[in-house]
């Protein structure tokens, strides 16, 4: 085995770790609406970003198009998306937040905003700019299409 190596020192470690708690703690603030992760995802896409199709809702998000439909008709189903076809094209499907998709955005907003002010307040703001420029120097050129996220 490699001399000197040391679990706990690696990136892949320190990052997974990092996510799971960030995940955890997100997870069970959205749980109390009804909302996963992925949702919030959506509502934010598709209510903040005006991301309108579900193609480009899952380029967004970072997942494959198979999850991402799977997630609407869920979210369909519960009543917070909707999707319509202009001019009675099928092929073309636009996506829109129903009334009760805009509520539970604007409620989960403030628990998303909590959560990033939380570690971001741990490390101050210079630091906190330079990790945001690593992340994403350390994630381009990365084209993974994940099935979860």
């Amino acid at each position: 085995m490699a001399e000197g190596y040391r679990l706990h020192n690696r990136i892949g470690f320190k990052v997974t770790r990092l996510a799971r708690i960030m995940e955890a703690r997100l997870e069970k603030g959205l749980s109390r609406h009804g909302i996963t992760r992925l949702m919030w995802c959506v509502l934010c896409g598709v209510g903040l970003e005006n991301v309108k199709t579900p193609s480009t809702l899952a380029e967004y998000i970072g997942i494959a198009r198979p999850a991402i439909s799977r997630l609407l008709k869920s979210m369909e189903e519960r009543g917070l998306v909707e999707r319509t076809s202009p001019d009675d094209d099928k092929r073309y499907t636009e996506l829109a937040l129903t009334a009760l998709g805009r509520e539970k955005l604007k409620t989960c907003h403030v628990l998303v905003r909590e959560l990033n002010d939380h570690f971001a307040g741990k490390i101050d703001p210079g630091i906190y700019e330079n990790f945001m420029e690593t992340i994403d120097a350390l994630t381009e050129g990365e084209k993974v299409q994940l099935m979860r996220l």
